[in-house]
């Protein structure tokens, strides 16, 4: 039997409306002995059940996995996994020769709060960001098998860098990343045809950011004949894109070492010997106070630049002063694909910081795209703090 976390009166309201998040101010009482991690039931002030879910140290002191009175098993999340399956079939995603690169499990968006799942090819890729889907790791992993079946063939486990810093695990090695099932050294994946590698052990995210697919699709209608300009390019999806689509140069700029060895390992997957594209390993505002006028389509795609909301104000400070850069060197009539993907930057507070940005250079802009996460990245419903990447494409006279 599950222990108990007890709401103070009226704060049921929340999940009446099905919003997965308890905070710690709404708990009026719970069972002693509570972990971190730890499956709980959560009744109302009058003692009706309401939601069960993973209890954590913290704002949020609880991540609802369900409004009904059920055992979180096995057959939970062979359950949970069978509906995000078939969403992603329904859609095209899944099961698809020309892209077997996908989200199978995103969090609350699939209601399953703190696990993110990502295919490439027959290994998916689990990352925990809670104890609570940490616990659970291994019947998740055995879930996923048996509802995948042949589509999968090794489970690795990355969880590292995503587990919260202050849990008390009871082992650092339970936390190491590894294979929960099968085992292989073949990384490479396909996306809309194209190819390129998944560095799951010391890669950001899974390896991949698989959710700029349809926006790297969007970019490559656009490239053609263009002098491009990939900033922040990781593994240069980007920038293989705009290649294919009859880019004149393309340049890759990231200030990490080991990503532009993996760009320059995809460009040359996928079109080798091809002296369009070059890579720099550069500080993003330098390369664009020295080269920024050469290119008349640049990527914006920073790292989060505010993880929490306290960072805010100062991210949204960042964004100004890059998208300031880009638009005072950007060539007349180019276009500029400019993104952020931190959760607490709603697309109100991006839009104006860019709309500052071209303010202040001067620039005559218009807004041709307004973009964000791919359908294999849901947004539920009740949960809209869910919606965390937003772009917009501009064109800059």
């Amino acid at each position: 039997m599950y222990k108990t976390i007890q709401l103070k009166r009226g704060k049921e309201e929340s999940l009446k409306r099905f919003h997965p998040w308890i905070f710690s101010g709404a708990i009026q009482a719970m069972d002693k002995g509570i972990e971190e991690g730890e499956t709980v039931r959560v009744i109302t002030s009058n003692g009706e059940f309401i939601a069960a879910g993973h209890y954590q140290i913290g704002s949020i002191a609880v991540r609802v996995l369900t409004f009904d009175d059920i055992e979180i098993d096995y057959n939970y999340w062979k359950d949970r996994l069978t509906s995000a399956l078939q969403m992603r079939r329904s859609i095209g995603i899944a099961d698809n020769p020309d892209n077997n690169t996908y989200r199978l499990v995103h969090g609350e968006g699939d209601c399953m709060p703190g696990l993110v799942i990502d295919c490439y090819g027959k290994t998916a890729v689990v990352q925990a960001h809670s104890v609570g889907i940490h616990v659970c790791r291994n019947d998740i992993a055995k879930a996923l098998v048996d509802v995948m079946g042949d589509r999968i063939e090794n489970v690795y486990y990355k969880s590292e860098t995503t587990l919260p810093f202050k849990a008390e695990l009871s082992s650092g090695n339970e936390m190491k990343s590894g294979f929960l099932y099968g085992g292989s050294d073949e990384n490479t994946a396909i996306e809309n045809g194209l190819k390129f590698r998944v560095d799951w052990l010391y890669g950001q995210k899974t390896g991949f950011f698989v959710d700029q697919r349809e926006n790297r699709s969007l970019l490559e209608r656009y490239s053609k004949g263009k002098r491009v300009l990939n900033m922040f390019c990781y593994t240069g999806g980007f920038s293989f894109y705009a290649m294919r689509g009859g880019a004149e140069i393309v340049h890759s700029v990231d200030s990490s070492g080991k990503a532009i060895e993996l760009t320059n390992a995809n460009v040359d997957m996928n079109f080798p010997g091809d002296t369009r594209h070059k890579a720099f390993c550069e500080d993003a505002f330098k390369f664009l106070e020295k080269n920024g006028d050469k290119y008349d389509l640049i990527i914006l795609d920073p790292p989060a630049f505010a993880k929490h909301r306290a960072a805010l104000r100062n991210a949204l400070k960042g964004y100004t002063r890059l998208n300031v850069k880009a638009f005072e060197h950007i060539k007349k009539g180019g276009i500029l694909f400019t993104f952020s993907c931190s959760q607490v930057v709603t697309k109100d507070n991006f839009r104006n910081a860019v709309f500052t940005a071209a303010a202040q250079a001067g620039r005559t802009v218009r807004i041709l795209h307004q973009l964000h996460q791919p359908a294999d990245h849901p947004i539920n419903i009740y949960h809209p703090e869910g919606e965390y990447l937003k772009g917009l494409v501009l064109y800059v006279e």
